[in-house]
């Protein structure tokens, strides 16, 4: 059963009526001893990464998602939040994955935040995308991104540079886009991490 981390920065509903359609499991994580409970763990998140770390911190459960040895999925945020540092606010993050968190910059041609439709293409391969065929369009909403890295970095897409779509290191998997809002290929994606 899925967990997910809840600490006041993510957008809980469009998630959970997700799950609730495609017959997954899940429950809320508000504390360390919630923690025991499932075998697999989404860490939400929408708005300011700095906010965001600074109310995950305030739950004390940094140092248990650290240590966390299941499989674990940040999205949008959460994702961000696995990084080691976001210009939003300056911010040191979790640093389970050694990369950034970037701020787009805004011109005539790219607009900041970007949001809608892109397509995703793997990089590597990655339990996450089984079944969903490269170059499917996924939801986005984010004015930062996630610098791309070819050791970290399982898809990417392009908006005005190459960045990282998706990242993974070990049992830590994370998408910048939303596959909540992202209809059948986000529903599969969904299905896929609660099967890993």
């Amino acid at each position: 059963m899925i967990g997910i981390i809840t600490y006041g920065a993510g957008n809980i509903f469009s998630l959970t009526a997700a799950l609730d359609r495609l017959g997954i499991a899940y429950g809320m994580i508000n504390s360390e001893h919630d923690l025991e409970h499932y075998d697999r763990y989404i860490i939400p998140g929408v708005g300011h990464a700095g906010a965001a770390m600074t109310k995950l911190e305030q739950t004390g459960l940094v140092p248990h998602i650290k240590a966390l040895n299941k499989p674990t999925l940040g999205i949008c945020v959460g994702m961000q939040l696995l990084t080691a540092h976001s210009e939003e606010g300056d911010a040191n993050l979790l640093n389970i994955i050694p990369v950034k968190t970037l701020k787009f910059t805004a011109d005539a041609t790219f607009k900041v935040p970007h949001t809608g439709w892109n397509q995703v293409f793997k990089d590597r391969h990655n339990p996450l995308f089984q079944n969903i065929p490269n170059g499917s369009y996924f939801y986005f909403v984010h004015s930062y991104y996630i610098e791309y890295n070819d050791a970290y970095t399982s898809a990417s897409t392009d908006y005005s540079l190459k960045f990282s779509a998706s990242i993974w290191l070990d049992n830590f998997y994370g998408v910048q886009f939303h596959p909540e809002k992202s209809g059948q290929h986000g529903e599969t994606l969904l299905i896929n991490f609660s099967k890993l």
